[in-house]
């Protein structure tokens, strides 16, 4: 039998990519457990998202910290705490600094709503839109020092047709990532990476 792995998710947000994982979890029986997610923003739904789950959250105030880093030392003591082996972006809208990355090298995936290495950075579908690129799509890479600049896992396309408007081409990428992001955790785990 698979040793359960304890991950935690980060998200910042509306949080229906961290629905789409705990339904594949789920859904296909993985042996994984979320022991924390760690959220930036008290308000976030994400965190709605997260009760209704029964998964344990832990908010984090960076204004409340004289640095990042002090920061992520408080956030550090918490996934050691509840032993995190592994972390999922799901939506976090901060960079990862070295406190986190150097406790959690290769340990730590995002998502990204463009085909890196074009287009990084929190505005990834609007410079893709406004840029006009005909195809488009979601990225899983490794996070690494840089703003998505980490190795990258897997992508999956999604088109520019003639009739899309910026919302319904956001549409697209969403549904895109509740598919791609499900799939790269299990092949992952299946390859022993988580």
């Amino acid at each position: 039998m698979t040793e359960t792995k304890n991950i935690a998710i980060f998200a910042s947000g509306e949080g229906t990519n961290f629905s789409a994982l705990m339904e594949s979890f789920k859904k296909n029986h993985l042996p994984i457990k979320v022991s924390v997610l760690v959220c930036d923003h008290s308000k976030a739904h994400v965190l709605k998202r997260a009760e209704k789950e029964s998964v344990p959250t832990f908010v984090i105030n960076f204004s409340k910290y004289p640095n990042k880093a002090a920061a992520e030392k408080v956030i550090l003591k918490e996934l050691q705490d509840r032993g995190v082996e592994f972390i999922i972006l799901s939506g976090y809208m901060r960079i990862i600094g070295p406190t986190l990355l150097s406790v959690y090298p290769n340990k730590i995936i995002n998502i990204h709503p463009a085909l890196l290495p074009s287009f990084p950075g929190r505005t990834g579908i609007d410079d893709a839109w406004n840029y006009g690129v005909k195809v488009t799509g979601v990225t899983v890479h490794w996070v690494d020092s840089g703003i998505d600049s980490g190795k990258i896992i897997a992508q999956d396309p999604v088109r520019r047709l003639p009739d899309d408007t910026r919302d319904s081409l956001e549409a697209k990428i969403h549904q895109t990532e509740h598919k791609l992001y499900p799939r790269v955790v299990k092949e992952l785990l299946d390859k022993g990476e988580i």
